[in-house]
């Protein structure tokens, strides 16, 4: 139980949500995270996604590591993803065909967010199953809290709802409050990006990251 709970195990789960964030730190994931913030919902669902698809390739990866060639590891790699990426969408058409039309074509191409490519090498292959498991839930994790919180301010502020539903009363908009029609483009979603980034380094400035 201890070795399940150890503070290397700790630090695969944890890092990713914050010191080592995909986004934040190592810039990775961006045109997603552009592209399907508009609106929270597409945004929650672009998140979990990408995090069940990171946490069971590593996963898959890690127990298939010591029997694949050296020299075809990235098409064994890929193969995984399209795998389950194929998985997902299917599943997204059946339980959520609205949000899976906003998010287009991007389910699809998270087989080449950088995220999962970079995890794989970078972990999987080097580490157990368990610990690549930890490893790629806090990688989507922490993608996904940063497509929340760029979700979260566009459409509150660019439509003044949530989820679709209209939040800001009736009252605000007679007072001479406006949308904000910008927040919905995607150059507003790379100023917000921009700021979460800058004020996340600015707040670990003093911790290893």
């Amino acid at each position: 139980m201890g070795k399940i709970f150890s503070k290397e195990n700790k630090a695969a789960f944890l890092e990713p949500l914050n010191l080592n964030n995909p986004i934040a730190i190592q810039i990775l994931g961006i045109c997603s995270a552009l592209a399907v913030t508009a609106q929270l919902e597409p945004a929650i669902v672009m998140g979990l996604s990408v995090t069940v698809i990171v946490a069971f390739s590593n996963l898959i990866v890690s127990l298939l590591r010591k029997t694949i060639p050296n020299r075809i590891r990235i098409i064994v790699q890929l193969v995984v993803v399209a795998a389950l990426v194929t998985i997902v969408s299917m599943l997204l058409k059946a339980v959520a065909y609205d949000v899976s039309v906003q998010l287009s074509v991007y389910v699809g191409l998270i087989i080449t967010n950088c995220i999962l490519m970079g995890r794989l090498e970078a972990f999987a292959m080097t580490h157990g199953p368990w610990a690549s498991l930890l490893d790629g839930i806090g990688s989507g994790l922490g993608y996904a809290w940063i497509l929340v919180v760029v979700g979260f301010v566009r459409e509150l502020l660019g439509s003044g709802t949530l989820f679709g539903l209209r939040v800001i009363p009736d009252l605000c908009y007679k007072a001479g409050y406006v949308d904000n029609g910008m927040m919905v483009m995607p150059a507003m979603a790379l100023f917000l990006l921009g700021g979460i980034i800058a004020l996340h380094r600015y707040l670990n400035r003093n911790k290893n990251m």
